[in-house]
Order: structure tokens, then sequence, then C-alpha cells
């Protein structure tokens, strides 16, 4: 077994995070990753308003969402925190939700966007621990002002949100600022597992191969896209967010917005806009978690897809993973 800065904090035995993700983090998939052995991170606008915990008093929902989660199992489970600022309403929410998961026992937390200073001052007073996803060095020292316990190194190959720099860059710019390191993207099998934890990550945290996962609720066309893709299938829009995600490239795929948006992106309203687009691709995923398809459709991945060649069950793969570890 490896144990790492990651496995201590996180209370599990390989240092993979399945990570959180809109709106493909179900709670069968969360649970089915943490039987793995892994720490798998529920997103709680997912579980609350798209996996039918959308009861009218959505704190509630997402207190009975967590307890669902539970039952299926018993290994730790992460909670992901989206706190940028833009609507006061979602902000106010989102801290009653860290409240909320507190009290149901979770202590790991995944922070991103924002300043993380006060989820870090909650979560220390009871014992947890706070990673902050960052994409340069300007992001992570300022994660470590407000106290971070880790740092989720989002490079150029992740799916979503990605950055800019490799992993290999990122990892030798900061791994002297002496706390975990964990590398976000480009992840998709053993080889690249171990190539990260080689170059010293104490840590991998994996998104799109969970999609093509037995568990997970997205629709079975959209797996095997990831299966049937290479990674010069994989592109990037601003569509989705107003900031660059990784996508798979299909005939209704476009990169830029309109010209309209884009002024807006660049003036005093950006962070209003941006708040706007994700709330049109929170409706429009929605649909499409429910089975409701489109050819407007945009799949999220990233450049793993190159080492993705199966639909297996989020246990299988996190517990091979893992066991690829221990044999090297």
């Amino acid at each position: 077994m490896l144990t790492t800065k990651l496995t201590e904090h996180a209370g599990v035995e390989y240092p993979i995070i399945c990570g959180a993700m809109y709106p493909c983090s179900n709670p069968e998939l969360v649970a089915a990753a943490a039987n793995g052995g892994g720490m798998a991170i529920l997103q709680p606008v997912s579980l609350t308003m798209v996996h039918g915990f959308d009861e009218p008093d959505l704190n509630q929902g997402l207190v009975n969402g967590i307890r669902h989660i539970r039952s299926l199992t018993d290994k730790p489970i992460g909670f992901n925190a989206l706190i940028e600022r833009g609507n006061d309403r979602y902000l106010d929410r989102m801290s009653q939700w860290i409240d909320i998961a507190i009290e149901e026992g979770i202590r790991f937390f995944v922070t991103s966007l924002g300043k993380p200073d006060w989820v870090c001052e909650r979560v220390h007073s009871r014992g947890g621990f706070v990673y902050h996803d960052v994409t340069n060095m300007t992001h992570a020292i300022k994660g470590m002002e407000c106290g971070v316990d880790g740092l989720i190194c989002v490079n150029d190959r992740a799916g979503g949100h990605l950055g800019d720099q490799s992993m290999e860059r990122m990892h030798s710019e900061m791994k002297e600022l002496g706390i975990p390191l964990i590398c976000a993207g480009g992840i998709g099998s053993e080889k690249e597992l171990g190539h990260a934890l080689g170059l010293g990550y104490d840590g991998v945290q994996m998104g799109t191969r969970f999609i093509a996962s037995t568990e997970c609720s997205m629709p079975h066309e959209y797996k095997q896209a990831i299966v049937e893709s290479g990674e010069e299938d994989i592109d990037w829009t601003v569509k989705l967010t107003g900031v660059p995600v990784s996508v798979i490239r299909t005939e209704s795929h476009k990169r830029e917005n309109n010209w309209i948006v884009r002024k807006l992106l660049s003036g005093r309203l950006k962070h209003r806009t941006r708040w706007l687009l994700n709330t049109l691709s929170f409706r429009r995923w929605r649909k499409m978690s429910k089975g409701k398809r489109s050819n407007r459709d945009i799949w999220s991945a990233g450049k793993s897809v190159e080492t993705i060649n199966s639909i297996e069950s989020a246990t299988t793969i996190m517990r091979n993973l893992g066991k690829s570890i221990a044999r090297e």
C-alpha cells in the first residue's frame, strides 16, 4: 500500500480522488467509487437538483442525499464547494450546505474558485481538511494564504475547467510549497497514474474515467463516446461557463460565444454573465442526465480518453488502479 498525505487526510486506501462532476456525480457513482477504496467527492448541486433530492427545502434535500449515499457505502466521502462570487444567494446556500456536510460527518472538502479562507476556518474547527483547485502558482499561493491543506493541480489535459500548464511543469513549480499536490488531468489508466505518482504527486484526481462507468447516470452514448475517442478528439469551448472547458468535439461543437456574450464577459458584468451561462448549461445537462438527448448536447471530457477503453463498475476501476500502485 502507498501511504501519502492524501490517504492520511482523506482516510482512504488509495491516493485517488473520483472528482466532483456536474451533473455526472450521481449518488450511485459516488458510493461505488468510495467502495473501491479511493476518495469520492459528491457535487451538491447535482445531488439536490438533478438526482432526485430536490425537496422544496434544498437543505433537507442535501441531508437526504448524503444519507442515501451513506446507505450505499460506509467509506469516507468528500464534498465539493464551488465558491465563486457573483451570486450572493448561491454563496449563502453553499455556506449552509458546508455546515450541513460537516454535521453529517464529512471531513474532506474540495473548493473551487473563490477565496476558501472561510471554508478552511469551519472545516479545520471540526478536524477536517480542505484541498483547493488551482491552475497556476498565483492561485496556489493565494490558496495557501487562506489555509488550505492541499492543492488540486488542474493541468492542460483535464476535463471540465482545464488549466494551461502540463502536469510536469505544475509539479516542478509547486513542489517546494510544502503541502500535498494532487494531479488533476490526463489520468485514464495505470500508466498515467504511475507517471503522476513518479513525479512526486501525493495523489491524482480523475473524472472522465468515472463517467465511463456502469454506475454513472449519463447516457450510454456519452460513455461510448469517451471509450471511442482519442486525445485528438478533445477540444475546448467557453460556451458552457464563460471560461475554457474541455469537451469532445462534435458536429454542434463551437469554441466561442457570440460577440454580445464576449463583450459582457470582458466587462463589469463578467461574474453575472458567467453565472447566467452556468444556469443555462445546468438546464441542458439536467435534461441530458434524465435521458433527454438533443443535437446540442455537449460532452465534457479530458484527454485521458486516449487510454480509456471500457465501461466498467466504478468500484472495479478504483480497485484496479489502486492495485496497480501496490504492484509497483
